[in-house]
Formats: structure tokens, sequence, C-alpha cells
């Protein structure tokens, strides 16, 4: 498969619900332009499986987070020639073999959601610093000024030692956010980047002993991988100071929970977590009442624009590859495994 059928179409497995708040009608418009494009059916289910017969009558493949889960051989046919995620990680629908088959692909999703992660692993950060969240629960339930927090005094973000595990698209522009606000003090730890381009970004490069030792704030955005699973454990959580924050926007699996858990129950330690590793987090949870924990549904990339702009994304990506121009955000087989 070297060159692209003249008359292409693009195949959009998303279920019509999810489509509208991912494709405004000018992004439609625009991949309409490029090829015939055909939308998955309305259906009693919320998932949109592929069609029989897709590889040998499609050129590209649209899907996200509503795609029902599919078998590689699926992919292998005589026509299909690229596969482009709408959402985030693209792991979940595409093994990596599905590389070697002679299909490309592609993430529209992830960079656009980059700044809307960082942005709420900042508003985490803040509403812990300042310790909004509890000022509120207290003032809301007592109705009481002093009760509620009047004359505490709280903390600047300036001030603190910003420790960022992952210097991804995500973890790049939570260090900008920070550094933009005035921050002084950003540590980085990821052994995918160099000291220099750690410098660049204004983040001093430590390992994960050092990072979680000298960071009052120490927020997560590395992907899961078989080396990350894990990796913060119990060891490495009570290398931090009392008090010291958590912030998770990323994976669960990246952290040990149940030491995380035990240091939260315990007081010792401050969190901001969107992802959990059950989700949705079961009614029983310890994390559930805690005045030091500020607890999100898996909300981290969810903004109005960030979903056109996922949507945007893709149409950029599929109208490249059939102008037969490179991809900005195609994933390769050399960077498949660090993906988030």
């Amino acid at each position: 498969m070297t060159s692209i059928h003249p008359s292409p179409r693009v195949y959009v497995a998303i279920t019509p619900r999810e489509l509208a708040v991912l494709y405004d009608a000018p992004t439609l418009a625009r991949l309409r332009a490029v090829a015939e494009v055909v939308l998955a059916p309305e259906t009693s289910e919320d998932r949109a499986a592929l069609p029989e017969g897709l590889a040998d009558e499609y050129d590209v493949l649209i899907t996200s987070w509503s795609t029902a889960p599919f078998a590689p051989a699926q992919l292998l046919g005589s026509r299909l020639q690229l596969a482009v995620h709408t959402a985030g990680t693209l792991r979940g629908l595409f093994p990596k073999e599905v590389l070697s088959q002679g299909v490309r692909l592609a993430q529209g999703g992830s960079a656009p959601m980059a700044a809307a992660v960082a942005e709420l692993a900042l508003t985490l950060t803040l509403v812990l610093l300042r310790d909004l969240h509890s000022m509120d629960r207290r003032l809301q339930a007592s109705r009481d000024w002093h009760e509620g927090g009047s004359g505490r005094l709280t903390h600047g973000i300036r001030a603190q030692t910003i420790g960022i595990v992952g210097l991804s698209r995500v973890g790049r522009e939570y260090a900008s956010m920070v550094r933009g606000l005035g921050v002084q003090d950003v540590l980085a730890h990821d052994p995918f980047t160099s000291p220099a381009d750690a410098e660049e970004i204004g983040a001093e490069l430590v390992d994960l002993a050092q990072l979680c030792e000298r960071s009052d704030v120490l927020a997560i955005h590395a992907p899961v991988t078989d080396e990350t699973r894990g990796m913060l454990d119990a060891g490495l959580l009570a290398r931090l100071r009392d008090g010291a924050i958590v912030v998770n926007t990323a994976r669960s699996a990246v952290i040990d929970m149940e030491a995380l858990t035990a240091e939260l129950v315990s007081g010792r330690l401050r969190a901001g977590l969107d992802v959990f590793d059950v989700e949705p987090l079961p009614a029983d949870s310890p994390l559930y009442g805690l005045d030091n924990v500020v607890l999100t549904p898996h909300v981290a990339g969810g903004t109005v624009e960030a979903r056109f702009a996922q949507g945007a994304g893709v149409v950029d990506a599929v109208a490249a590859f059939l102008a037969g121009k490179p991809m900005q955000y195609e994933v390769t087989a050399e960077i498949y495994d660090r993906l988030s």
C-alpha cells in the first residue's frame, strides 16, 4: 500500500453523541472537502463498531473513546492505510503489532488535551496551596465567617519547589504555566529528556529520590509503561516532606495508590487526584471526606475547547496524509511505548 486511492474514503467509528462534542460543523466540512466521509450509524449501543470489509473499502479510519474494541485483523485489507485516534492514548485500541501490518497511526487528540489537563493540574495545585476546598466546605456547612477560615494564612505558589514526574506534552505545559506564575524552582524527572532540553523549559533534571525530597508539590505527568508502573512507591512517598502536595492528572498506575492513600488518611500529605485505580471511585473509598484531598472524576482533559481542538487535530492529520505530507502527531514504533 504505497499510493492513495483517487477517491479517498474515511470511516468515522464514533457514536453520533460523542461526534457532536468532538467535531463541530466547520471541522466536519473540512474533512468532507478532502474525502468521502461515512459516519457510524445511530444505534442503541454506546459503542461504534467497525463495519465489515472496512480495510478493503476505506483509506482512513477515525476512532475515539466510543469506538468498540476490535481485533487487529480487521485492519488488514487492500485499502486501509491510516488510523487516527481522536481521544488520548490509542494503545487500548491499537496494539503495537498494527504498525507492522502496514497501517500508520496518528493521535489527533492527545496534543489538544495537553493544555486542558495541565490547567486542571495547576488548578488543583492552587486550590490545595490556598486551602480553598476546605474553606468552602466549612463555610458552606457552618455559614460562619470564622469557622470558614477568616484570618487563616495559606501558601503562595511562587515560594514552592515544584517537582514534575514526566516531561510529556502535559508536563511541559504544566511547567510553562507554573513558571508563568513566577515559580523559580522547577524540578523534573524524565529519562527521555536531556538536561539541556529540560533547561529550555526552565526545569532541572533530578532523580526520583531527589525529586521527592526537594519538592513541595509533586505533579505526575508520566505515561503508564512497564518501567513507570508503580514507580512512585511507599519508599519514595515517604521522602516527601510533611504537608507536601501530590497532584495526579495522568495515570493512577504510576503511583502506589495503597501507599498514597495511607499517607493521605494519616494527614501527612495532601493530594489533588483526577485518576484512580478503580473508576468510578468506589463509594467506600477512604479518600472521600478527607480535608487534605481534592477529588475530580477523571475530567482533566474535558473542556469544550479541547474537545473541538481534538477533532480539528484529527482532520489536520487526515488532510496531511492524503496530501502526501508529514503528520504532526504520527505514532511510530519508536515512540509507541512512551505514549500516555
